[in-house]
């Protein structure tokens, strides 16, 4: 038996280690301007993080004082908490697959399309019902401001590598064949015809393109860049997890049988 608590509370300090990155990875997007503006995507992946903290503490707690109830507690929480986090991983994969970007020829950075988006994104984040709230967080950011701080000259900015909100949400589109007076200033007549995000875009800072659906994907190419990065996080991590928890329930059912044996002995004696 001591050696079955030994090895759980060995499996415990591992999964503990494992809460770490997903604690990380979950500030990290956190720390993201562009889910500030989506409050509801900000902190799933920390309050997973910190549950299988928690839940790790508790199996430390039964193995030091031989608690086999708070074991099994440990084990059913350890369950749920990895199905969870595979669900998220899962689900954040399959929405994130798709990618609206296409290159914008002689240009550094890249362009964005909403329909190149899953649907599921375009339904939950760039939705009617949210876009609002989203579009005003936007506009009071300095995401677009500092681009005029960053660029003097044409050269530079058509060279520059801008994050997909920049570039969808803080200039028209190119095809839209708007003249460069700065980064947030196009001047000349757009063609409606080729694309209606040409006649949103308004060189008034508080609206430039944050009613286009360049800027919905934009937005969407940020929300899939930071996820890919976070998926492989996630991915090695769920399977440590996983390995971990098969060799503690393995450790917990031949405790479970030394003990029965034990009482079976004592009986006889």
């Amino acid at each position: 038996m001591a050696v079955s608590n030994n090895l759980t509370a060995l499996l415990n300090f591992v999964a503990l280690m494992c809460s770490i990155p997903i604690i990380s990875a979950g500030i990290w997007l956190a720390s993201k301007p562009d889910n500030d503006c989506i409050r509801w995507l900000r902190w799933p992946l920390v309050f997973i993080g910190l549950a299988f903290l928690l839940v790790t503490l508790t199996g430390f707690v039964g193995a030091y004082w031989k608690k086999e109830g708070l074991l099994g507690v440990y084990l059913v929480c350890m369950f749920i908490l990895i199905v969870l986090l595979l669900v998220v991983l899962v689900l954040a994969f399959v929405v994130t697959r798709p990618n609206g970007a296409y290159a914008s020829p002689g240009m550094g950075f890249h362009e964005y399309r909403l329909e190149g988006f899953s649907s599921w994104l375009r339904d939950h984040v760039t939705s009617s019902d949210n876009w609002g709230g989203i579009r005003a967080c936007l506009a009071d950011s300095q995401t677009c401001p500092k681009l005029n701080q960053r660029f003097i000259s044409a050269a530079d900015f058509f060279a520059a590598h801008l994050s997909p909100v920049q570039s969808g949400c803080c200039k028209p589109p190119m095809i839209c064949g708007l003249q460069y007076s700065s980064p947030t200033t196009w001047v000349g007549p757009p063609n409606a015809a080729i694309d209606p995000d040409c006649v949103i875009w308004n060189n008034d800072p508080s609206q430039l393109c944050y009613n286009c659906n360049s800027c919905k994907a934009g937005l969407l190419g940020n929300l899939r860049h930071e996820w890919r990065k976070v998926n492989v996080v996630l991915i090695v991590t769920v399977v440590v997890l996983i390995w971990v928890y098969m060799i503690a329930c393995s450790a917990y059912k031949n405790a479970q049988t030394e003990e029965l044996f034990r009482k079976y002995k004592q009986g006889w004696a």
